[in-house]
């Protein structure tokens, strides 16, 4: 029993210190924590004294004054936000024409330095002749940021990304994803703004791009893309918090999928979204006419530093690779 209480008490206890680290700041902080740690150190008192049940007591109204305090935290769209996620994109469908408000189209000169563009666009969605994924990896291979986007007949193409949605001055932290630290938001975009940032303009680390063709047929096309819709709408009215594990760009773009087939099995390479073009090509979802590592090979969009500065522009690189 008292071994049971170590192995759950414990990690409790680490948990509830990093949730507090996440959430508050500066003097609270602190406060916080020396608290948590006087808990601890009661608890231990308890626990090597043997008095088992005391210790249970004990731990069960620290965890329900934790899980009080939890609860409060409630995800929000009103914040002051980064200029890059101000807006979440939302629509409106009138017969086949679809109106985003909010498509992003900002000309980024590097990370810091670009002109804010926020804009409405129109689609038909009858006319949709292509869906796209690009991963982006900047680290660890296992790890990549996954988008979808989608052509049209008139030559139009928006790409939808799943993001954290960070305020001004926050950064990122993989650790702080799992503590409800950000809020989830869809964007929509153009190619030249979101796919061209992590090809061309991001340096610090660079970024490698890749790009595949999705084989849909019209009608899941059509689903894809509204299904997407439908969620910048709901993320509107019903905010969400992003989780590094279980609400991130790569488990969107599953939970999308299966609404529309509902036989696609979870995978460990959907968590691990850096192997999730393995899982595509598996299902035939990509080209399978090659071997894999050929594929992959072949998707990688070529940045601006690779072909200079009298190279084809973004978009004929990515149209290159779209002919594939």
């Amino acid at each position: 029993m008292r071994t049971i209480q170590l192995l759950l008490i414990l990690p409790f206890l680490v948990l509830l210190i990093l949730a507090v680290h996440y959430q508050f700041a500066g003097a609270a902080r602190i406060a916080l924590q020396l608290l948590i740690f006087g808990a601890a150190v009661a608890l231990a008192r308890l626990w090597w004294a043997n008095n088992v049940w005391t210790v249970w007591l004990a731990a069960a109204a620290l965890v329900f004054v934790a899980s009080v305090w939890w609860g409060t935290i409630r995800p929000s769209n009103d914040r002051d936000w980064q200029p890059d996620v101000e807006f979440g994109v939302t629509s409106e469908i009138s017969g086949n024409i679809a109106t985003l408000h909010h498509v992003r189209d900002f000309d980024w000169r590097t990370t810091s330095d670009f002109t804010p563009r926020w804009e409405e666009k129109r689609y038909n969605i009858d006319e949709i002749t292509s869906v796209d994924l690009f991963t982006s990896v900047w680290g660890s291979p296992a790890i990549a940021h996954v988008l979808v986007g989608f052509g049209f007949k008139d030559g139009q193409h928006v790409v939808f990304s799943a993001e954290t949605r960070k305020d001004k001055g926050q950064v990122y932290s993989t650790i702080g994803g799992f503590f409800r630290l950000y809020t989830l938001v869809l964007l929509a975009a153009e190619e030249r703004d979101i796919i061209r940032l992590r090809s061309d303009v991001r340096d610090n680390p660079p970024e490698t791009v890749r790009f595949f063709a999705l084989n849909l047929g019209p009608e899941r096309r059509k689903e894809l893309f509204l299904e997407y819709l439908a969620l910048g709408n709901q993320l509107a009215r019903e905010p969400e918090f992003y989780n590094t594990l279980t609400t991130n760009c790569t488990t969107v773009v599953w939970r999308l999928a299966r609404k529309i087939e509902p036989g696609l099995p979870l995978t460990w390479r959907v968590l691990l979204s850096g192997y999730f073009p393995q899982y595509l090509y598996d299902h035939g979802a990509i080209r399978t006419d090659v071997p894999f590592d050929q594929v992959m090979k072949e998707a990688i969009v070529p940045s601006s530093r690779e072909v200079g500065p009298d190279g084809p522009t973004f978009a004929q690189r990515l149209r290159a690779l779209e002919r594939n």
